[in-house]
């Protein structure tokens, strides 16, 4: 599907349909003056459609009309944008998924749509529409044939030349943040089958190769043994697949003063080891490398919104499996920073490879680590599936996390990191254990990733509800991958 963004009078427009949208109070129209001239111009017979159809404009409600021989476009759709006051740059992102999806029902091959809302720039509204039509119209087809979607073409209209090129702007961002984030569906979307720590590594260097801009350093388990990553080693001990550990730099056009760490959880498959998942839970486990998914996400398109920071990419990828070589509960492990832990279930994996990663993070000297994990039900628990658990040890960083997932439209929310209990994760043979007691999971688990950055500034962003969806989300995020996270993480690097 193409997307074009151009000038144009609504009464010309030839496409098979003409896209408006409409706040709810009073039915007013959202574009005022381009869309009630053309109501005005077909003699009020769009708010006449309206009231006979019972469309008030509420959010992502839609209305057909066909209105032949007054408009040179075939059909007109109305998209609702609720109330004025409450349309943000997500009701327009849900909006304009809306008309998208409302578009497979149809044979449609061509779609002129009147930009959204009045309440944000220009680039803003532009830049959450075609993330919104990009998004919705993903689909996964590795292992399933997809049903063709006919629509060849979504031409964004403006009423003003002038906003042409703040428009465009935002049009081009907004396709790299849907690539990076489409990326990680479909790396979140294949099976262990296809998706071993390797494959990780493969697509981390598919992303280096011939880029300037980014260069890798991949340690093995030969290296990871001298660097002492005892936390990435004895995960992955269990498994006939091999671990690594994947670095990844971006460096700027211009000199940087910030360096920023992204550092991810690559747990290809998560059957538990041998402290075993019921096989219900084990369903979606494909999903627990979600976090490093993020990482590569990022850096697939970092050389083309060309943040002004340097940027590094850490993630260990493991495979967690049950075996005769597998770590057995009460096994102690070392990590690079010769901290110990007694492992006292091996399905709390994802921090014991963090720590090794956070560690390596902060050995990059960077001004921020920010951590990406499926880790814990324990949050879900807390925040439910949409919602992402936050927790920092600096005020600043987590403030500006969660402007950027406001602004992204990717939900968050901060969690404490109480440092009451923190005695709840100390060791009785060990520094630490790698589980504290049922109630808190969530805090208990940021806290033993807090024990590996040291003063660096630091936040964790648990992602295990919002990552993978198994129910339709909205409009825009349907059952499966969701590549939650990267606009964020895009939008925080831009910021600086």
């Amino acid at each position: 599907m193409e997307i074009h963004i151009r000038k144009s009078d609504l009464v010309s427009e030839t496409s098979d349909v003409l896209v408006l949208s409409v706040y709810q109070e009073k039915q007013t129209f959202a574009s005022s003056a381009a869309v009630e001239k053309l109501d005005a111009r077909l003699g009020g017979l769009l708010t006449q459609i309206a009231k006979e159809e019972s469309f008030v404009g509420k959010a992502n409600q839609t209305m057909w009309a066909r209105i032949p021989d007054q408009l040179a476009s075939k059909r007109i759709l109305l998209v609702g944008l609720g109330k004025k006051e409450e349309c943000d740059l997500e009701t327009i992102r849900l909006a304009a998924a809306t008309v998208l999806n409302s578009m497979k029902q149809t044979t449609t091959q061509s779609v002129s749509c009147l930009l959204f809302g009045e309440t944000s720039e220009v680039r803003e509204r532009a830049h959450a529409m075609i993330e919104g039509v990009r998004l919705a119209d993903y689909g996964f087809g590795r292992y399933k044939k997809q049903k063709k979607m006919h629509l060849k073409s979504f031409d964004l209209l403006l009423e003003d030349g002038r906003d042409l090129v703040a428009a465009k702007k935002g049009v081009e961002q907004a396709e790299q943040f849907a690539k990076g984030t489409l990326f990680v569906r479909d790396l979140v979307n294949t099976p262990g089958l296809h998706m071993a720590p390797q494959h990780l590594v493969d697509e981390a260097n598919n992303i280096a190769k011939n880029n300037k801009q980014i260069k890798i350093k991949v340690y093995n388990e030969e290296k990871l043994a001298k660097m002492g990553a005892g936390g990435i080693l004895g995960v992955s001990q269990g498994s006939d697949h091999p671990s690594f550990l994947v670095h990844m730099t971006y460096t700027p056009v211009t000199k940087s003063k910030k360096r920023i760490a992204l550092v991810g959880k690559g747990v290809t498959f998560d059957s538990g080891g041998l402290s075993l998942k019921p096989s219900a839970y084990m369903a979606t486990m494909k999903c627990d490398m979600a976090g490093a998914a993020d990482v590569l996400g990022v850096f697939s398109v970092l050389s083309a919104i060309a943040p002004k920071v340097e940027v590094h990419g850490i993630f260990a990828a493991v495979e967690n499996m049950p075996s005769g070589k597998a770590m057995r509960p009460g096994d102690i492990i070392e990590f690079m920073n010769k901290k110990t832990a007694e492992v006292l279930d091996t399905d709390a994996e994802g921090r014991l490879i963090l720590a090794d990663a956070l560690v390596y993070a902060t050995r990059q000297k960077p001004d921020a680590i920010i951590d990406l994990a499926t880790l814990t039900g324990a949050c879900v628990v807390a925040l439910g599936e949409e919602i992402t658990g936050v927790m920092s040890n600096t005020p600043a960083l987590s403030n500006a996390l969660l402007s950027a997932a406001a602004s992204a439209g990717e939900k968050m929310w901060e969690l404490p990191l109480e440092k009451n209990y923190r005695k709840q994760i100390s060791g009785d043979f060990s520094d630490l254990k790698n589980i504290g007691p049922r109630y808190g999971g969530a805090l208990t688990a940021g806290l033993f990733l807090e024990e590996f950055v040291d003063k660096t500034p630091w936040a964790h962003l648990d992602i295990a509800g919002p990552a993978f969806a198994e129910r339709d989300y909205n409009a825009y995020e349907k059952k499966g991958a969701t590549g939650h996270g990267v606009r964020t993480l895009l939008k925080y690097l831009l910021s600086f």
